[in-house]
Protein backbone atom coordinates (compact mmCIF):
# COMPACT_ATOMS: atom_id res chain seq x y z
CA UNK A 1 0.00 0.00 0.00
CA UNK A 2 2.86 2.40 1.09
CA UNK A 3 4.98 1.81 -2.31
CA UNK A 4 1.34 1.93 -4.10
CA UNK A 5 1.52 5.55 -2.33
CA UNK A 6 5.17 6.42 -3.18
CA UNK A 7 4.64 5.23 -6.77
CA UNK A 8 1.86 7.59 -7.28
CA UNK A 9 3.32 10.46 -5.84
CA UNK A 10 6.35 9.84 -8.07
CA UNK A 11 4.71 9.56 -11.06
CA UNK A 12 2.75 12.96 -10.35
CA UNK A 13 6.22 14.70 -10.12
CA UNK A 14 7.63 13.19 -13.01
CA UNK A 15 4.52 14.23 -14.74
CA UNK A 16 4.38 18.00 -13.23
CA UNK A 17 8.04 18.43 -13.97
CA UNK A 18 7.30 17.54 -17.90
CA UNK A 19 4.14 19.09 -18.14
CA UNK A 20 5.61 21.13 -21.14
CA UNK A 21 6.00 18.34 -23.05
CA UNK A 22 2.97 16.17 -21.67
CA UNK A 23 0.63 18.50 -22.31
CA UNK A 24 1.10 19.28 -26.00
CA UNK A 25 1.46 15.61 -26.46
CA UNK A 26 -1.82 14.58 -25.34
CA UNK A 27 -3.28 17.63 -26.91
CA UNK A 28 -2.04 16.63 -30.23
CA UNK A 29 -3.37 12.78 -29.45
CA UNK A 30 -6.58 14.10 -28.45
CA UNK A 31 -7.28 16.20 -31.64
CA UNK A 32 -5.57 13.21 -33.54
CA UNK A 33 -8.29 10.80 -32.17
CA UNK A 34 -10.86 13.73 -33.00
CA UNK A 35 -10.22 13.66 -37.06
CA UNK A 36 -9.79 9.56 -36.77
CA UNK A 37 -13.63 9.43 -38.10
CA UNK A 38 -12.46 11.75 -41.21
CA UNK A 39 -9.89 9.89 -42.89
CA UNK A 40 -11.84 6.46 -41.79
CA UNK A 41 -14.95 8.00 -44.25
CA UNK A 42 -12.45 9.18 -47.00
CA UNK A 43 -10.94 5.73 -47.03
CA UNK A 44 -13.89 3.69 -47.31
CA UNK A 45 -15.13 5.49 -50.13
CA UNK A 46 -12.05 5.30 -52.65
CA UNK A 47 -10.07 8.64 -51.40
CA UNK A 48 -6.31 7.93 -51.68
CA UNK A 49 -4.77 7.18 -48.41
CA UNK A 50 -2.55 10.36 -49.00
CA UNK A 51 -5.48 12.43 -49.42
CA UNK A 52 -7.71 10.80 -46.23
CA UNK A 53 -4.49 11.94 -44.18
CA UNK A 54 -4.19 15.22 -45.81
CA UNK A 55 -7.83 15.96 -45.41
CA UNK A 56 -7.72 14.15 -41.76
CA UNK A 57 -4.74 16.34 -41.02
CA UNK A 58 -6.15 19.86 -42.36
CA UNK A 59 -9.45 19.36 -40.17
CA UNK A 60 -7.09 18.86 -37.20
CA UNK A 61 -5.46 21.83 -37.70
CA UNK A 62 -8.47 23.87 -38.33
CA UNK A 63 -9.86 22.54 -34.95
CA UNK A 64 -6.93 23.92 -33.19
CA UNK A 65 -6.71 27.17 -34.98
CA UNK A 66 -10.54 27.83 -33.85
CA UNK A 67 -9.17 27.22 -30.18
CA UNK A 68 -6.53 29.24 -30.38
CA UNK A 69 -7.60 32.29 -32.32
CA UNK A 70 -11.36 32.11 -31.43
CA UNK A 71 -9.94 32.32 -27.11
CA UNK A 72 -7.43 35.35 -28.14
CA UNK A 73 -10.39 37.26 -30.18
CA UNK A 74 -12.86 36.77 -27.17
CA UNK A 75 -9.80 38.30 -24.48
CA UNK A 76 -9.08 41.31 -27.36
CA UNK A 77 -12.84 42.21 -27.50
CA UNK A 78 -13.57 41.87 -24.22
CA UNK A 79 -10.26 44.18 -23.22
CA UNK A 80 -11.17 47.06 -26.12
CA UNK A 81 -14.64 47.55 -24.97
CA UNK A 82 -13.79 47.84 -21.35
CA UNK A 83 -12.19 51.44 -21.13
CA UNK A 84 -15.30 52.37 -22.79
CA UNK A 85 -17.19 51.59 -19.46
CA UNK A 86 -14.89 53.70 -17.09
CA UNK A 87 -17.88 56.36 -16.18
CA UNK A 88 -20.15 53.56 -15.15
CA UNK A 89 -17.89 52.04 -13.12
CA UNK A 90 -16.77 55.40 -11.30
CA UNK A 91 -20.50 55.84 -10.68
CA UNK A 92 -20.79 51.52 -9.04
CA UNK A 93 -17.64 52.40 -7.01
CA UNK A 94 -19.28 55.64 -5.53
CA UNK A 95 -22.49 53.74 -4.95
CA UNK A 96 -21.15 51.10 -3.84
CA UNK A 97 -19.05 53.07 -1.12
CA UNK A 98 -22.24 55.18 -0.46
CA UNK A 99 -24.25 51.42 0.46
CA UNK A 100 -21.12 50.80 2.88
CA UNK A 101 -21.55 53.60 4.47
CA UNK A 102 -25.28 53.82 5.10
CA UNK A 103 -24.68 50.74 6.74
CA UNK A 104 -21.87 52.12 9.03
CA UNK A 105 -18.97 49.93 7.58
CA UNK A 106 -15.48 51.60 7.51
CA UNK A 107 -14.90 52.53 4.16
CA UNK A 108 -11.28 52.96 4.41
CA UNK A 109 -9.46 49.91 3.27
CA UNK A 110 -12.80 49.21 0.95
CA UNK A 111 -12.47 52.55 -0.46
CA UNK A 112 -8.69 51.73 -1.47
CA UNK A 113 -9.84 48.52 -3.08
CA UNK A 114 -12.75 49.68 -4.86
CA UNK A 115 -10.74 52.27 -6.74
CA UNK A 116 -8.79 49.51 -7.92
CA UNK A 117 -11.76 48.23 -10.45
CA UNK A 118 -10.76 50.49 -13.36
CA UNK A 119 -11.92 49.10 -16.53
CA UNK A 120 -8.69 50.64 -17.92
CA UNK A 121 -6.78 48.95 -15.91
CA UNK A 122 -8.51 45.85 -15.95
CA UNK A 123 -8.35 46.08 -20.26
CA UNK A 124 -4.31 46.66 -19.42
CA UNK A 125 -4.07 43.11 -17.57
CA UNK A 126 -6.04 41.13 -20.04
CA UNK A 127 -3.66 42.60 -22.45
CA UNK A 128 -1.35 41.13 -20.81
CA UNK A 129 -3.03 38.28 -20.37
CA UNK A 130 -3.54 37.84 -24.24
CA UNK A 131 0.25 38.68 -24.96
CA UNK A 132 0.98 36.03 -22.51
CA UNK A 133 -1.07 33.27 -24.16
CA UNK A 134 0.65 34.23 -27.68
CA UNK A 135 3.89 33.83 -25.74
CA UNK A 136 2.66 30.81 -24.76
CA UNK A 137 2.45 29.51 -27.91
CA UNK A 138 6.13 29.11 -28.01
CA UNK A 139 5.31 25.03 -28.14
CA UNK A 140 3.04 25.28 -30.96
CA UNK A 141 5.47 24.35 -33.56
CA UNK A 142 5.92 21.05 -31.35
CA UNK A 143 2.57 20.56 -31.43
CA UNK A 144 1.89 21.04 -34.86
CA UNK A 145 4.94 18.49 -35.71
CA UNK A 146 3.34 16.00 -33.35
CA UNK A 147 0.18 16.12 -34.35
CA UNK A 148 1.56 15.69 -38.52
CA UNK A 149 3.15 12.44 -37.24
CA UNK A 150 -0.32 11.17 -35.47
CA UNK A 151 -2.24 11.85 -38.40
CA UNK A 152 0.17 10.83 -40.78
CA UNK A 153 0.67 7.33 -38.85
CA UNK A 154 -2.52 6.60 -38.37
CA UNK A 155 -2.79 4.69 -42.07
CA UNK A 156 -0.12 2.08 -41.52
CA UNK A 157 -1.05 1.65 -37.67
CA UNK A 158 -3.68 -1.54 -38.37
CA UNK A 159 -1.24 -4.01 -38.97
CA UNK A 160 0.71 -3.04 -35.74
CA UNK A 161 -2.63 -2.97 -33.50
CA UNK A 162 -2.70 -6.38 -35.12
CA UNK A 163 0.11 -7.89 -33.83
CA UNK A 164 -0.32 -5.81 -30.19
CA UNK A 165 -4.03 -8.16 -29.89
CA UNK A 166 -2.31 -11.09 -30.51
CA UNK A 167 -0.16 -10.41 -27.42
CA UNK A 168 -1.61 -8.27 -24.95
CA UNK A 169 -5.62 -8.65 -25.92
CA UNK A 170 -7.01 -6.62 -22.91
CA UNK A 171 -4.58 -3.62 -23.35
CA UNK A 172 -5.49 -3.55 -26.66
CA UNK A 173 -8.94 -3.63 -26.19
CA UNK A 174 -8.81 -1.04 -23.57
CA UNK A 175 -7.03 1.60 -26.02
CA UNK A 176 -9.94 0.83 -28.22
CA UNK A 177 -12.09 2.13 -25.63
CA UNK A 178 -10.37 5.14 -24.79
CA UNK A 179 -10.45 6.13 -28.51
CA UNK A 180 -14.21 5.66 -28.78
CA UNK A 181 -15.03 6.74 -25.51
CA UNK A 182 -12.67 9.86 -26.16
CA UNK A 183 -14.69 10.57 -29.72
CA UNK A 184 -18.02 10.42 -27.68
CA UNK A 185 -16.37 12.39 -25.18
CA UNK A 186 -15.36 15.25 -27.82
CA UNK A 187 -18.42 15.03 -29.70
CA UNK A 188 -21.23 15.35 -27.17
CA UNK A 189 -19.41 18.17 -25.19
CA UNK A 190 -19.07 19.82 -29.15
CA UNK A 191 -22.52 19.31 -29.78
CA UNK A 192 -24.21 20.31 -26.47
CA UNK A 193 -21.12 23.47 -26.41
CA UNK A 194 -22.87 24.73 -29.26
CA UNK A 195 -26.58 24.36 -28.18
CA UNK A 196 -25.07 26.24 -25.15
CA UNK A 197 -23.43 28.67 -27.09
CA UNK A 198 -26.74 29.31 -29.45
CA UNK A 199 -28.58 29.70 -26.40
CA UNK A 200 -26.70 31.98 -24.22
CA UNK A 201 -25.90 34.17 -27.40
CA UNK A 202 -29.81 34.54 -27.90
CA UNK A 203 -30.15 34.87 -24.34
CA UNK A 204 -27.46 38.19 -23.81
CA UNK A 205 -28.86 39.61 -26.91
CA UNK A 206 -32.59 40.05 -25.56
CA UNK A 207 -31.12 41.03 -22.56
CA UNK A 208 -28.78 43.82 -24.58
CA UNK A 209 -25.62 42.22 -23.64
CA UNK A 210 -22.89 43.95 -26.24
CA UNK A 211 -21.41 41.26 -28.53
CA UNK A 212 -24.23 38.05 -27.71
CA UNK A 213 -22.43 36.52 -30.68
CA UNK A 214 -18.77 36.75 -29.16
CA UNK A 215 -19.70 35.56 -25.43
CA UNK A 216 -22.12 32.61 -27.25
CA UNK A 217 -18.68 31.58 -29.12
CA UNK A 218 -16.69 31.81 -25.82
CA UNK A 219 -19.39 29.74 -24.08
CA UNK A 220 -18.99 26.99 -26.62
CA UNK A 221 -14.83 27.17 -26.29
CA UNK A 222 -15.53 27.03 -22.57
CA UNK A 223 -17.76 24.17 -22.63
CA UNK A 224 -15.03 22.08 -22.78
CA UNK A 225 -13.55 22.42 -20.18
CA UNK A 226 -15.63 20.37 -17.24
CA UNK A 227 -17.62 21.66 -14.29
CA UNK A 228 -15.80 25.39 -14.37
CA UNK A 229 -15.91 25.87 -17.59
CA UNK A 230 -19.83 27.70 -17.93
CA UNK A 231 -18.58 29.72 -14.63
CA UNK A 232 -15.17 31.06 -16.89
CA UNK A 233 -17.54 31.79 -19.70
CA UNK A 234 -20.26 33.72 -17.52
CA UNK A 235 -17.55 36.46 -16.47
CA UNK A 236 -17.35 38.84 -19.76
CA UNK A 237 -21.09 39.32 -20.15
CA UNK A 238 -21.67 39.30 -16.45
CA UNK A 239 -18.82 41.77 -16.09
CA UNK A 240 -20.80 44.35 -19.19
CA UNK A 241 -23.98 43.95 -18.01
CA UNK A 242 -22.67 44.69 -14.54
CA UNK A 243 -21.32 48.08 -15.74
CA UNK A 244 -24.44 48.77 -18.41
CA UNK A 245 -27.23 48.43 -15.99
CA UNK A 246 -25.65 47.66 -12.56
CA UNK A 247 -26.37 44.84 -10.35
CA UNK A 248 -29.95 43.87 -11.80
CA UNK A 249 -28.12 43.15 -14.88
CA UNK A 250 -25.68 41.30 -13.63
CA UNK A 251 -28.15 39.29 -12.23
CA UNK A 252 -30.05 38.32 -14.38
CA UNK A 253 -26.94 37.42 -16.79
CA UNK A 254 -25.69 34.90 -14.00
CA UNK A 255 -29.51 33.57 -13.30
CA UNK A 256 -29.98 33.02 -17.14
CA UNK A 257 -26.73 31.00 -17.79
CA UNK A 258 -27.02 28.88 -14.63
CA UNK A 259 -30.64 27.97 -15.87
CA UNK A 260 -29.40 26.87 -19.18
CA UNK A 261 -26.06 25.62 -18.44
CA UNK A 262 -27.16 23.65 -15.60
CA UNK A 263 -30.65 22.41 -17.61
CA UNK A 264 -28.31 21.41 -20.28
CA UNK A 265 -25.36 19.71 -18.96
CA UNK A 266 -26.89 18.22 -15.73
CA UNK A 267 -30.28 17.00 -16.90
CA UNK A 268 -30.32 16.33 -20.83
CA UNK A 269 -26.62 15.96 -21.90
CA UNK A 270 -26.29 12.82 -18.91
CA UNK A 271 -28.92 11.01 -19.96
CA UNK A 272 -28.41 11.26 -23.53
CA UNK A 273 -24.33 10.71 -23.41
CA UNK A 274 -25.48 7.84 -20.42
CA UNK A 275 -22.49 5.40 -19.33
CA UNK A 276 -20.45 6.21 -23.04
CA UNK A 277 -17.48 7.72 -21.34
CA UNK A 278 -17.67 5.65 -18.37
CA UNK A 279 -16.57 8.81 -15.32
CA UNK A 280 -18.70 9.83 -12.70
CA UNK A 281 -19.45 13.79 -12.17
CA UNK A 282 -16.88 13.70 -9.18
CA UNK A 283 -14.44 11.72 -10.55
CA UNK A 284 -14.31 14.09 -13.56
CA UNK A 285 -14.32 17.21 -10.76
CA UNK A 286 -11.36 15.77 -9.29
CA UNK A 287 -9.59 14.84 -12.53
CA UNK A 288 -10.08 18.60 -13.82
CA UNK A 289 -8.00 19.38 -10.14
CA UNK A 290 -5.76 17.03 -10.38
CA UNK A 291 -4.69 17.59 -14.03
CA UNK A 292 -4.96 20.99 -13.90
CA UNK A 293 -2.16 21.12 -10.86
CA UNK A 294 0.22 18.69 -12.74
CA UNK A 295 -0.38 20.44 -16.08
CA UNK A 296 -1.61 24.13 -15.89
CA UNK A 297 -4.04 25.24 -18.15
CA UNK A 298 -4.11 22.72 -20.22
CA UNK A 299 -5.21 20.18 -17.32
CA UNK A 300 -8.49 21.59 -17.84
CA UNK A 301 -9.08 21.10 -20.97
CA UNK A 302 -7.21 17.85 -20.96
CA UNK A 303 -8.60 16.34 -17.84
CA UNK A 304 -11.51 13.39 -19.02
CA UNK A 305 -9.06 12.54 -22.02
CA UNK A 306 -6.10 11.97 -19.62
CA UNK A 307 -8.38 10.36 -17.05
CA UNK A 308 -9.99 7.97 -19.62
CA UNK A 309 -6.17 7.12 -21.12
CA UNK A 310 -5.45 6.68 -17.19
CA UNK A 311 -8.43 4.51 -16.74
CA UNK A 312 -7.56 2.61 -19.67
CA UNK A 313 -4.16 1.70 -18.89
CA UNK A 314 -4.42 0.86 -15.28
CA UNK A 315 -8.26 -0.18 -15.23
CA UNK A 316 -9.53 -1.31 -18.21
CA UNK A 317 -6.53 -3.31 -19.24
CA UNK A 318 -5.97 -5.48 -16.28
CA UNK A 319 -9.05 -7.77 -15.30
CA UNK A 320 -7.90 -8.16 -11.28
CA UNK A 321 -8.24 -4.33 -11.34
CA UNK A 322 -12.20 -4.52 -12.70
CA UNK A 323 -13.31 -4.03 -9.47
CA UNK A 324 -12.56 -0.32 -9.40
CA UNK A 325 -14.74 0.54 -12.82
CA UNK A 326 -17.48 0.43 -10.36
CA UNK A 327 -16.03 3.48 -8.18
CA UNK A 328 -15.40 5.19 -11.25
CA UNK A 329 -17.92 4.80 -13.68
CA UNK A 330 -20.91 7.22 -13.87
CA UNK A 331 -23.16 4.33 -13.73
CA UNK A 332 -23.42 1.03 -12.35
CA UNK A 333 -25.84 -1.54 -12.31
CA UNK A 334 -26.91 -4.12 -9.78
CA UNK A 335 -25.76 -7.85 -10.72
CA UNK A 336 -29.56 -9.48 -12.03
CA UNK A 337 -30.32 -12.87 -9.55
CA UNK A 338 -29.69 -15.97 -11.22
CA UNK A 339 -32.72 -18.14 -12.97
CA UNK A 340 -34.37 -20.11 -9.95
CA UNK A 341 -32.46 -19.11 -7.43
CA UNK A 342 -34.47 -17.82 -4.32
CA UNK A 343 -35.23 -13.68 -3.80
CA UNK A 344 -33.49 -14.13 -0.75
CA UNK A 345 -29.68 -13.80 0.01
CA UNK A 346 -27.41 -17.03 -1.53
CA UNK A 347 -26.72 -19.67 1.25
CA UNK A 348 -22.70 -19.49 0.01
CA UNK A 349 -20.78 -17.26 -1.47
CA UNK A 350 -21.15 -16.05 -4.94
CA UNK A 351 -18.77 -17.32 -7.67
CA UNK A 352 -16.48 -14.71 -8.74
CA UNK A 353 -17.58 -12.83 -12.28
CA UNK A 354 -16.15 -14.62 -15.48
CA UNK A 355 -15.06 -12.48 -18.29
CA UNK A 356 -16.92 -13.75 -21.92
CA UNK A 357 -15.13 -14.28 -24.47
CA UNK A 358 -16.37 -11.50 -26.68
CA UNK A 359 -15.64 -8.49 -23.70
CA UNK A 360 -12.15 -7.82 -25.02
CA UNK A 361 -12.93 -7.85 -28.72
CA UNK A 362 -11.76 -4.48 -31.29
CA UNK A 363 -13.78 -1.97 -30.73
Amino acid sequence: MLLGILGVVAAGIGIKAAAGIIAPSMLALVLAIAVLPIGRWARKHGWPSWLATVTALAAAYLILVVMVIGSVACLIKFADLLPSYATQADDLVKSAEDGLAQLDLSTGATSDALSKLDPTKLAGVLVDLTSGILGALGFLFFLVTLLFFFVAAVPGFAPRMTAFRRTKPELAAAMGTFVSRSQTYLLMTALFGAIVGVLDAGALWLLGVPLPLVWGFFSFLTNFIPNIGFVIGVLPPATLALLDDGWEGVLWVVLVYSVLNVTIQTFIQPRIVGNSVGLSAEITFMSLVVWTFLLGALGALLAVPMTLLTRAFFIDADSRASWAAALIDARVEEPEPSLGSPSGPPDGPEPPPSHSPGQFADN
